[in-house]
C-alpha cells in the first residue's frame, strides 16, 4: 500500500488492536446492523421462502459480501488514499480534476464525482432512518400493540445520536466500540446457533447456488430479489470514507478479525432457521434468539443501529471537509475533537441538516419496510463510480491497463447489475436520496462556478505588487508605527481591501504582511517564503499544515496554533 506524509498517526500511538476496537464504533455499525433486514427482505422479495430460494439468497449475500466488501473495499480501494483520507473526494484530488482544463475528460469527471459525494449525503440521511426503525420494530414481535410508537421512540433516539456528535468521532468511538464488539459476538453465537440446528446451510458457501437460483427465477423475481439482498452490503463505502479517521490498516484488521466471520455465521444461521421454519420470515433475525432474549435483544439492536448511524455521519463530515478545500462547498465551521488526529472533526451545520433530513425521513416513509425502497439505489451507484475513479487512479499510478481492466471491470459489472435491480425500486422511494443528491451536486457546481466567476473579477481589479509600490511611492501616505497583517485568498497581487484601505482612508503602516493561506494535507508545511520590497511590504505565500501543540481547549477539543 502506497504511504504518504499525510496518513493518521493513530494506528502508530495505539495498539492495533485498540484502534480497531475504535473503528467498530464508528465504520462498521451500518454493515454490522444490515443483519436486522437484509435477509428478511429478500427472501420476502423471493415470495414464499421454499429451500432453494434460501440458500441461494444466503450463497448470494455471502458472496456479495466476500466480492465487494472483502476484495473490493478492503483489500483494493483502501490503497487509493490521498494524504491518509479516503472517499469519492479523494479520487477526485488524486485525478486532480480542479487543474483540468475546461472541456477535458478529466473535467468531465468532476461532475461525475460531485453526483457520486452528493450520494453519499442521501445515504446519510437514509441509514440512520432505517437502521433505527428496523431494531425498534422488533417490539412488534412479541408486543404488536407497541407498533404506534415505533416511530415517536425512533425520532427520540435519533435526536439523542445527533446531540452527541460534537463529543467527536474518538468519544463516540471509545463508547461504541466496546458495545458493537459484544454485538457482533452476540450475532455471530446467534447463527452459530442456527448452524447448529440445520447444518446444511452451510452448502451455501457454493456460488453455484446463488446463480441457479438467480438464473431459474425468473427476471423479475431476480431483480427483486438483487435489490433486496444488496441491503447487506451496503456500510461498504464507510470503509472508505472513514479511512481518514483511523487509517487503512485498522479497518482491514477489524473487518477480516471480527466483522466478516460475525456477519458470515448471521447469516447463514438465519438462513438454517427459515429452512426448518419458513414462517420465521417475518423477522428471522429476532426470531433466531431464544424467545426470553427477544426484548434484550431489541434494545441491544437499538443501540447497535444508533451506532450504525455513526459511521454514514463521520463520512459525511469528511467529505464536507475535503469539497470545502477543493473549493466545491462555502466554508463552514469546522471543530477539530482530537489532538492526535486530523481526520476526527465535527462540522455543526452539517450534522443538524443530516439531522432535519433524517427526521423527515422517518415521518415520511414510516416503517423499514417502506425504506427498502428508498435504500440501496444511491450506494449502489456511489460504489459503481467508486469503482470507475479508481481504475483512472490506478492507471494514473502507472499499474498494468489489462489488469486494471480486468479487475475493475469485473467490480464495476456485479455494481451495475445492482444498481439495475435497485432502480425498480425508484417509484417506491428510491427517489428520495437521488433528488437529495442532486440538489447537493446542484450547490456544489453553483457554488464551484460562482468563485471561480467572482475569482476572475477581483483579479482584474487587483494591482499587481509594483504599480502598488510606485503608487505609494509616487504619493506617499501617512505612516503609522508597527505593523500591519493582512490575508488573502490570492497568491499574487495586492488584496483589494488594501487598495480600499489606502485610498479612502490615505494611511498605512511602516510594515505590510500580506499572508496567502493554502490548506494543505500534510503534516508539516515548507519554511516560509518572504517577498520584500523597497516600501518594506512582504508577501507571504504561507502553507498552512494542520498541526498542532500540546495544550487543549477548556471544553476538550485540541485548539490549532500555527508553527
Amino acid at each position: 500500500m502506497a504511504t504518504h506524509a499525510g496518513l493518521p498517526r493513530q494506528d502508530a500511538r495505539r495498539w492495533p488492536a485498540a484502534a480497531a476496537l475504535t473503528a467498530l464504533g464508528v465504520v462498521y455499525g451500518d454493515i454490522g446492523t444490515s443483519t436486522l433486514y437484509g435477509l428478511k427482505q429478500a427472501v420476502q422479495a423471493s415470495g414464499a421462502p421454499t429451500p432453494d430460494g434460501v440458500m441461494g439468497i444466503v450463497s448470494l449475500i455471502l458472496w456479495a459480501l466476500l466480492l465487494i466488501v472483502a476484495l473490493k473495499y478492503a483489500i483494493l480501494i483502501l490503497r487509493a488514499d490521498n494524504h491518509g483520507e479516503g472517499g469519492i473526494v479523494a479520487l477526485l484530488a488524486l485525478l486532480e480534476v480542479r487543474q483540468a482544463p475546461c472541456g477535458s475528460w478529466r473535467a468531465s469527471l468532476l461532475i461525475v464525482g460531485l453526483i457520486a459525494a452528493a450520494l453519499l449525503y442521501g445515504d446519510g440521511v437514509i441509514t440512520p432512518a432505517i437502521s433505527v426503525l428496523s431494531a425498534v420494530e422488533g417490539l412488534k414481535v412479541d408486543a404488536p400493540g407497541l407498533a404506534p410508537m415505533v416511530v415517536p421512540i425512533t425520532i427520540a433516539i435519533l435526536v439523542g445520536l445527533f446531540l452527541v456528535q460534537r463529543k467527536g468521532t474518538e468519544f463516540v468511538g471509545n463508547i461504541f466500540g466496546p458495545v458493537m464488539l459484544v454485538w457482533f459476538v452476540a450475532i455471530g453465537l446467534l447463527g452459530l446457533r442456527g448452524v447448529m440446528q440445520t447444518p446444511g446451510i452451510l452448502a451455501a458457501i457454493s456460488p453455484h447456488y446463488a446463480v441457479a437460483y438467480l438464473v431459474h427465477a425468473g427476471p423479475g423475481i431476480a431483480f427483486a430479489v438483487l435489490g433486496s439482498a444488496f441491503l447487506a452490503v451496503t456500510g461498504a463505502e464507510a470503509m472508505y470514507a472513514d479511512m481518514g479517521h483511523f487509517g487503512a490498516r485498522t479497518i482491514q484488521l477489524g473487518w477480516f478479525a471480527i466483522v466478516l466471520p460475525a456477519l458470515m455465521l448471521n447469516y447463514f444461521g438465519q438462513g438454517g432457521l427459515l429452512l426448518t421454519d419458513p414462517n420465521a420470515v417475518e423477522n428471522p433475525f429476532y426470531l433466531l434468539a431464544p424467545r426470553w432474549a427477544h426484548y434484550p435483544m431489541v434494545a441491544f439492536a437499538t443501540i447497535a443501529t444508533v451506532i450504525a448511524s455513526q459511521s454514514i455521519i463521520s463520512g459525511a463530515y469528511s467529505l464536507t471537509q475535503q469539497a470545502m478545500q477543493l473549493g466545491f462547498l462555502p466554508r463552514m465551521r469546522v471543530r477539530h475533537t482530537a489532538s492526535h488526529e486530523k481526520g476526527q472533526i465535527y462540522i455543526p451545520v452539517v450534522n443538524w441538516l443530516l439531522a432535519a433530513g433524517t427526521l423527515a425521513a422517518v415521518l415520511m416513509f414510516g416503517s423499514s419496510d417502506a425504506f427498502g425502497g428508498a435504500y440501496g439505489i444511491a450506494v449502489s451507484m456511489l460504489m459503481a463510480v467508486t469503482t470507475v475513479l479508481a481504475a483512472l487512479v490506478a492507471l494514473k499510478w502507472g499499474y498494468n491497463p489489462l489488469m486494471v481492466i480486468a479487475v475493475n471491470g469485473f467490480f464495476l459489472a456485479i455494481e451495475l447489475i445492482f444498481v439495475a435491480a435497485n432502480m425498480t425500486k425508484l417509484i417506491e422511494g428510491g427517489w428520495f436520496p437521488l433528488l437529495m443528491a442532486g440538489v447537493i451536486a446542484f450547490l456544489m457546481l453553483t457554488w464551484r462556478t460562482g468563485w471561480r466567476l467572482l475569482e476572475h473579477e477581483r483579479s482584474k481589479l487587483r494591482q499587481r505588487e509594483d504599480e502598488f509600490i510606485a503608487w505609494v511611492l509616487e504619493n506617499p501616505p501617512i505612516r503609522l508605527p508597527g505593523a500591519a497583517a493582512i490575508f488573502t485568498a490570492a497568491s499574487t497581487g495586492i488584496p483589494l481591501g488594501l487598495t480600499h484601505h489606502l485610498r479612502h482612508n490615505r494611511v498605512l503602516h511602516e510594515r505590510v504582511l500580506l499572508i496567502a493561506s493554502t490548506s494543505v494535507d500534510a503534516p508539516r508545511g515548507a519554511r516560509a517564503a518572504y517577498q520584500a520590497s523597497a516600501s518594506r511590504c512582504w508577501h507571504h505565500p504561507r502553507h498552512l499544515p494542520f498541526r498542532f501543540h500540546g495544550n487543549t481547549g477548556h471544553n476538550g477539543r485540541a485548539e490549532a496554533r500555527l508553527p
